[in-house]
């Protein structure tokens, strides 16, 4: 355990990285669970609204963050300061992802449908970031033998190549997918071949006049949403906890 531990985490100064992601996790895991306490009305925790202004977590999330970030910067990746930064930096990108879907919408979704999106952000940065631990390089360089690292034009094919992956994926209306190729290059090879979402740049593009292709294109969405959107919300709920159902309209009188 103890080669282990040198060869692959200390030795590649690997240690400020997996610092942070259990902060990150841990910052995630705990403001979950206080929120969820502020809004079922339990425990000592409440919302911090000096002046009446509601102060959200994203606040000291994002001061926490540049800290962290220029700290760890000059830190460099060995000594007890690049570990402290790198934990000062995973608190920081905890309570700011926590809070994703607010900053992209410019609205407190927090507890809507779209506050989904924060628990997506976050389950997606934890697992870039453990691939990354595990020795995933970005765009597959990490398959690049010694030999050709030496040759500057295999390298840069290499990178050409599965970046033109990522792209077609992303084009295809295939985000995660496109993410994830970044690091596993077979991942987007899968995104840039399979029909694209009905919806993306690529359908609305090249599915124009292709009614045949734009049928199955709609086709597969649905059997997928069908397929993976329950399960998909469970785990979100799970993580984030359910989002507030907003009731019905009232019917219209007679």
């Amino acid at each position: 355990m103890g080669h282990w531990w040198h060869d692959n985490i200390a030795e590649p100064g690997k240690l400020p990285l997996l610092l942070a992601l259990a902060a990150f996790v841990l910052t995630f895991a705990i403001t979950r669970t206080i929120t969820r306490m502020i809004r079922a009305g339990k425990g000592p925790f409440r919302n911090i609204t000096p002046g009446g202004v509601h102060i959200h977590h994203v606040v000291p999330g994002v001061v926490l963050s540049v800290v962290g970030g220029f700290g760890a910067v000059a830190g460099g990746r060995h000594g007890v300061a690049a570990g402290v930064f790198a934990v000062i930096f995973g608190v920081g990108a905890g309570l700011v992802l926590d809070e994703f879907a607010l900053i992209l919408h410019l609205d407190d979704v927090y507890w809507t449908e779209e506050g989904r999106q924060s628990v997506e952000a976050v389950v997606l940065t934890v697992s870039l970031v453990a691939l990354v631990l595990a020795g995933f390089s970005p765009l597959g360089v990490d398959d690049v033998s010694d030999e050709e690292e030496q040759g500057r034009l295999s390298l840069i094919t290499t990178y050409v190549i599965n970046f033109c992956f990522v792209l077609i994926a992303l084009f295809k209306g295939k985000l995660r997918m496109a993410v994830l190729g970044t690091l596993v290059p077979f991942v987007a090879l899968v995104g840039a071949v399979r029909l694209a979402r009905p919806t993306s740049p690529w359908a609305r593009r090249f599915y124009r006049h292709r009614h045949r292709a734009r049928s199955r294109a709609l086709l597969r969405a649905y059997h997928h949403d069908v397929r993976w959107a329950g399960p998909r919300r469970k785990f979100q709920d799970l993580i984030g906890g359910a989002p507030d159902r907003v009731p019905p309209p009232p019917a219209p009188r007679s």
